[in-house]
């Protein structure tokens, strides 16, 4: 579960190119809930960094096996919106 959520910053020459799209990542979340590291999966070049660092900002509650926190792999998908 998600317990610490940071929106990612628009780039501004994204906003001026008009450029919209989905950033689908592959996190690793620690045994303690952070992200520890964090790869493109499908990419939209001018959004891949903004969503990079937003989801390595993140905090998740622990992932726990029989018990014991262990780290997960994760995908995870950042939408970009132009209003």
């Amino acid at each position: 579960v998600k317990v610490r959520d940071v929106p990612p910053s628009y780039p501004q020459i994204a906003q001026a190119a008009r450029v919209q799209g989905m950033v689908i990542l592959e996190a690793t979340i620690g045994a303690d809930g952070q992200v520890l590291n964090a790869r493109v999966l499908r990419s939209v070049p001018l959004l891949d960094q903004a969503a990079l660092d937003a989801v390595g900002q993140w905090q998740f509650t622990p992932t726990l096996l029989n018990g014991v926190p262990v780290p997960v792999v994760m995908t995870v998908t950042v939408q970009f919106t132009l209003r």
